[in-house]
């Protein structure tokens, strides 16, 4: 008996919301061995939900098994979720899909968005999705971030700055001369670790912070 599109949706969702973890990887996992155009909704509905990393990002590779011209319609909506979670899978998915058309639809806003786990993906997806015209100007947006967060925030805008390669060098160079102590030690370690990529960025944000230390100690003699 054949289905309708509909009924392949509800019972991908319904399967998707199993209580066990492997039942929903497993469905994921059909879902991308099968490709369905008539079950993308349902893969990107889950998304913003989904508790499991790994579901996640076999949801991810599931949606990608499908042409551009399917997945970008059910994607692009959820960059305006109230759900944090939503907008940085929908971010993560749309670096994926890697469909240059989809970078003018993203706004700048995600960028900056309050939460870290959305910033890290916009950073990650406006790298590889920006035009080769708009790099300079990303990159002093992103240098508007520089020192926010803990390590893993850090470490990841440093790597957006590395996949900027050259062009990221005077948004970065201006930053470690102005602004905030943290903005300086930030896009220090930043410069360090685009001079050799394969380097430790905690490392590097060490050296930068003693050499903030040493920088301000007063003289032997002073006072």
């Amino acid at each position: 008996m054949t289905t309708t599109p509909h009924a392949r949706q509800s019972a991908l969702l319904a399967a998707l919301s199993h209580d066990d973890s492997s039942a929903r990887l497993q469905a994921a996992l059909t879902a991308g061995t099968y490709p369905d155009p008539a079950q993308v909704e349902a893969l990107v509905a889950r998304c913003a939900v989904e508790p499991d990393f790994s579901v996640r990002d076999m949801l991810t590779w599931a949606i990608i098994r499908h042409p551009s011209s399917v997945t970008l319609p059910a994607v692009l909506p959820e960059l305006d979720s109230p759900l944090a979670q939503a907008r940085s899978q929908a971010l993560h998915t749309l670096s994926k899909i890697a469909e240059p058309s989809s970078w003018s639809a993203i706004p700048a806003g995600v960028l900056h968005d309050a939460d870290d786990e959305v910033a890290r993906a916009g950073w990650r997806a406006a790298v590889a999705l920006v035009p080769e015209a708009g790099r300079a100007a990303l990159a002093e947006q992103l240098a508007t971030e520089l020192g926010r967060g803990g390590l893993e925030v850090q470490r990841s805008l440093s790597r957006a700055f590395v996949e900027l390669e050259d062009v990221a060098d005077a948004a970065l160079h201006t930053a470690s001369t102005t602004g905030a102590e943290s903005v300086r030690i930030h896009a220090l370690a930043t410069l360090a670790l685009l001079a050799d990529p394969d380097s430790s960025f905690a490392g590097h944000l060490e050296q930068a912070k003693r050499a903030a230390i040493l920088r301000d100690a007063p003289l032997p003699g002073a006072g």
